[in-house]
């Protein structure tokens, strides 16, 4: 990305941004802090920015922001294939699949070898059924299902199937595996960490995420937020 391709009359127009999402920051926070940028550099009063799928806040990497017309192409980049690496830790869970909340059980894993890893990601593969984290914003009769369990709830969440393509394992150095998947929309991470603990007749929980392909944008192509503030004519910060 060049600073030639930012001026009010492209933004307007349409612009599909590769964003590298920061630790800690949700998406809707990343489009926010988009939305107010290209307003103050442009000097213009409105402008429609939206993300083309959400990356937790524990997670890093891609994340494509759309911008005035392209804002309608936002439901056919969310339908592509995705890439992802990480890190699932082993021996514990958590109620989120996550770090976002605190060790609740702690398993055994003397019994799991490098060998057993490996065989167990063929479970994994092609379509499969996968239930959704209970800490996760999709919505139970109205409701989104984070509410219900910081509220201490129990709801029936059913399973739905996804397609993974590929799941790699590329490091052990146990507890922590880090592997890479390809998948389809719809695919929750989190509950593959989880469900591969229990694969594995122990526990895990997702430790690290970053998203590094949707479609063809790789995130080796995307700017940091301060890096995009720089492109950004006449932007300052204050």
């Amino acid at each position: 990305m060049s600073q030639s391709q930012f001026s009010a009359e492209k933004f307007k127009e349409g612009q599909v941004l590769l964003l590298d999402k920061p630790l800690e920051w949700t998406s809707f926070q990343v489009v926010n802090k988009v939305r107010w940028m290209i307003r103050k550099s442009c000097d213009i009063k409105k402008i429609k920015v939206g993300h083309a799928g959400t990356l937790d806040p524990l997670a890093t990497g891609l994340l494509l922001i759309c911008t005035g017309k392209f804002t309608k192409t936002i439901n056919e980049l969310m339908g592509q294939e995705k890439e992802y690496t990480g890190t699932i830790t082993l021996g514990a869970t958590t109620p989120s699949y996550d770090l976002e909340t605190v060790v609740n059980e702690n398993f055994d894993i003397s019994h799991i070898t490098a060998d057993l890893i490996h065989n167990t990601t063929a479970q994994f593969t092609g379509d499969i059924l996968q239930q959704p984290p209970i800490f996760s914003a999709l919505k139970k009769d109205g409701v989104r299902l984070y509410e219900h369990a910081r509220k201490g709830e129990t709801v029936d969440i059913p399973k739905r199937q996804v397609h993974i393509s590929a799941f790699e394992i590329t490091n052990i150095d146990m507890p922590n595996v880090e592997f890479r998947v390809t998948c389809s929309k719809g695919t929750y991470i989190r509950s593959l960490a989880n469900d591969f603990g229990k694969a594995l007749q122990s526990g895990g929980h997702l430790s690290v995420l970053r998203r590094t392909k949707i479609g063809d944008f790789n995130v080796n192509d995307a700017l940091k937020i301060e890096d995009f503030a720089r492109l950004l004519p006449d932007f300052e910060e204050n």
